[in-house]
């Protein structure tokens, strides 16, 4: 028994050295390509990378603006605010309940005003993102799109030999 596993196993030891080639050797084709290949495919990463940075950039720019004319907004509905309640404070006794109820008025304006400005500026900042989105995507394609073209042609260059 010991004669038949010993047999097997030898066997089994010289069909796996066998079954293993040893690897072609690269043409200078082939080299070529994939060089050209290579430094293709590192030039569309560098350029991906950019464009994610540049997008990435217009998003900050754009919650960086959409942040201040929030503040703007909110600074400009506080003020309104400010002035209605004065004059309601220097109003006469018998105008004061006519001038609360323009006051009123004028703090429901006012807060009309500012959230139609953060619609505003958060609808630009979803756009911006949406952009950013958008070419972030499109390098992305643009680099796979470099990496396939490489690799095709290195198997072009090896198929040639």
């Amino acid at each position: 028994m010991s004669k038949l596993l010993a047999a097997l196993i030898a066997s089994l030891f010289a069909s796996v050295a066998m079954a293993q080639a040893s690897a072609p050797m690269a043409t200078p084709a082939v080299t070529k390509a994939e060089a050209k290949a290579d430094k293709a495919d590192s030039k569309a990463m560098n350029s991906e990378a950019k464009t994610d940075a540049k997008a990435d950039q217009k998003v900050s720019k754009a919650q960086a603006k959409a942040d201040k004319k929030k503040a703007d907004a909110a600074n400009d509905a506080m003020k309104d605010k400010s002035k209605a309640q004065a004059k309601v404070d220097k109003a006469d006794p018998e105008d004061k309940a006519k001038m609360a109820a323009k006051a009123e008025k004028t703090s429901a304006d006012a807060n009309a005003d500012q959230a139609k400005a953060d619609v505003k500026a958060d609808t630009k900042v979803s756009k911006t993102k949406v952009e950013a989105h958008s070419d972030k995507s499109k390098a992305a394609i643009k680099t796979e799109k470099t990496k396939a073209e490489g690799a095709a042609d290195v198997d072009k260059a090896a198929a040639k030999n």
